[in-house]
């Protein structure tokens, strides 16, 4: 993950990333032609006004004279009205471009990731992929409204003036032209140097959150450990680490701002020097070197921010291009141009073609190794499910249980062969189509914040009230619900925290079965329960798999001895298949974990 990150931050792409970005632009560009054209008109409003300091100055305070005033007067306030207006528009609009492109870039970020396959959460953790949706998005969408805006005033303005200073007195704005490169180099310089300080304290302060967060949610640890002062000594290690950078970064800031003000100063002597010899040879008149005084004191502002703002771009190509990069990864399953067409896509269901799932599967000559693995977990392996048959798949912990249910769910696709829903290849059909008729209980049960009738509605949006409670009878937790102030209505916590584990497995049962699935998948469910609420799990499973084609996924090889079918699982790959007594005759692996499992019961209960 460390090196790919790395490989991001070196890339670079043409024209600051910017034609990645451009098709959440396109439907804003008359928009942004009338952002970028009132900051033009502001800054030439802005670039005018020490033109009138020189009228006054040449013409009423001069001649002593008060005539035409107050129509220079009235102009200013007329303009001055008219920038204030275009100002807030402006600040209006570069506000709503930087909403409107954050959530066209999360909501464009948030549906793909939902088309992805499983193998690309197993390659990115959840805070890399946060960061890419949330941190990224809205670091772009602030680059194409108030960044954009800066520049395109900043630059406007420095232009204007420039011009107005040729126009006004030709040898001192070549005087005023000459100083600008000198005071560019500066800037960059220090730019290049602020910009890696304060990469640094931003790092430093993601260690420091990092630490927080970590000792909040792994307290109880800490304490077990008897580790708290190691966390505070780690804790103040970095904090003091911060604290030293930050103050090497305030004090290059304020040398920076120190040093440009005095190129300013620079700048300003030179016009007075140059200016008054050139005022008291009648050369140039008073209200003139005002002009130039103006110019010499706002102009530094806008070279400093355009830099700043290149800076800053520059780093932004990153954003762009992690963002880029996740719009355009492939998902390793992706239904064909023609099965979109007949049977639509996640988003766009066409259900009045769907036809119906029976629970025939079948395994024909599949081989299958993981996006990111290089050994072969199955090999031209065959199996038939008929229709409403139990499968069990054993085996110890990490040997790779979930490959087969994986397949069948279509979260990966085979290496090779094929394998067939009610016999036909499962890639001729959509996956959304096949999704929608599985229920799946996970081994760490997941709700939803919310109340339970909204979770339960998750299987089944137009569920009735009898249906979900007859649900909830299916796996016996509508005692779970009836002890609850609010019955249905209950909250039940972020995560489902309000719900102890027994309790968020069976309301998660509930919610598979409210969808009436034709395949039910039950991976460990019962592993993380106590005997009490898996006892009551066990009943439910005989109960809600009858007439369904069944995967149970098992760690406790009592619940499943009456299994159609058993495939014992070990490194990876499928040793063994049968039905139980099959298997314990054979006194080979399958025989072996019932035996360390169950070694102190009657021989009669191993064989039955």
């Amino acid at each position: 993950m460390e090196e790919q990150k790395k490989k991001e931050e070196k890339v670079k792409l043409p024209f600051f990333g910017i034609p990645k970005i451009l098709p959440f632009l396109k439907k804003y560009k008359v928009r942004i032609i009338g952002m970028i054209l009132m900051g033009v008109i502001s800054s030439g409003i802005d670039s005018v006004f020490p033109l009138f300091n020189k009228y006054v100055i040449n013409h009423n305070v001069a001649l002593k004279t008060l005539d035409t005033l107050g129509y220079v007067i009235a102009l200013y306030m007329v303009l001055l009205l008219f920038k204030v207006v275009i100002d807030y528009f402006t600040t209006f609009l570069c506000s709503r471009l930087e909403l409107w492109v954050n959530r066209d870039m999360r909501n464009a970020s948030f549906n793909h990731l939902q088309t992805l396959s499983f193998s690309y959460f197993n390659q990115n953790n959840v805070g890399y992929i946060h960061a890419r949706v949330m941190s990224d998005s809205g670091k772009i969408g602030e680059l194409v409204s108030w960044f954009m805006m800066e520049f395109v005033w900043n630059f406007a303005y420095i232009a204007g003036v420039i011009v107005v200073m040729f126009i006004t007195e030709p040898k001192l704005a070549l005087l005023v032209v000459a100083m600008i490169p000198v005071a560019v180099v500066i800037i960059i310089f220090f730019e290049k140097k602020l910009t890696v300080l304060n990469r640094k304290v931003r790092e430093l302060n993601s260690t420091i959150t990092g630490d927080f967060n970590e000792g909040i949610t792994g307290v109880r640890s800490i304490k077990t450990l008897a580790a708290e002062e190691k966390m505070n000594t780690e804790f103040r290690k970095d904090t003091e680490s911060m604290r030293k950078e930050s103050v090497r970064t305030a004090h290059h800031s304020a040398m920076f701002s120190s040093i440009v003000s005095l190129i300013g100063s620079v700048i300003l002597a030179l016009i007075l020097w140059k200016g008054g010899y050139m005022t008291v040879d009648g050369v140039m008149l008073i209200g003139t070197l005002s002009v130039f005084m103006s110019y010499a004191l706002g102009i530094m502002d806008p070279i400093q921010t355009i830099i700043s703002d290149f800076a800053a771009l520059i780093q932004v190509q990153v954003n762009i291009e992690r963002v880029d990069k996740l719009l355009t990864t492939q998902s390793d399953v992706a239904d064909s141009p023609e099965v979109v067409e007949k049977y639509g896509d996640t988003f766009n269901p066409k259900k009045e073609n769907w036809e119906d799932l029976y629970g025939d599967i079948e395994f024909k000559d599949v081989s299958f190794k993981y996006p990111d693995g290089d050994e072969m977990v199955l090999e031209n392996f065959n199996l038939k499910v008929p229709q409403g048959a139990g499968v069990a798949i054993v085996g110890e912990t990490g040997a790779g249980k979930s490959t087969l249910v994986n397949l069948v769910c279509r979260f990966f696709e085979p290496t090779k062969g094929q394998v067939l829903i009610d016999s036909r290849d499962a890639r001729e059909r959509s996956q959304l189509w096949l999704h929608s008729h599985i229920g799946y209980v996970l081994q760490t049960p997941h709700l939803f914040t919310g109340t339970i009738r909204e979770n339960l509605c998750y299987g089944k949006t137009d569920a009735t009230e009898e249906e979900i409670w007859r649900a909830l009878e299916l796996v016996s937790a509508e005692g779970i619900v009836k002890r609850m102030d609010k019955g249905l209505d209950s909250d039940v916590g972020e995560g489902g925290g309000m719900l102890s584990t027994g309790e968020r497995q069976l309301i998660s049962f509930a919610r598979a079965i409210l969808a009436d699935p034709r395949i039910l998948v039950l991976d460990e469910a019962t592993s993380s329960v106590d005997t009490v609420t898996e006892r009551t799990i066990q009943n439910a499973i005989g109960t809600v798999t009858k007439g369904r084609t069944s995967f149970v996924i098992a760690h406790r090889l009592s619940t499943i001895v009456d299994s159609d079918i058993i495939l014992a699982v070990r490194d990876g790959k499928i040793v063994e298949q049968g039905n139980h007594r099959e298997l314990m005759n054979k006194k080979g692996y399958y025989y072996s974990l019932v035996m360390q499992q169950y070694d102190h019961l009657s021989d009669g209960v191993l064989d039955a």
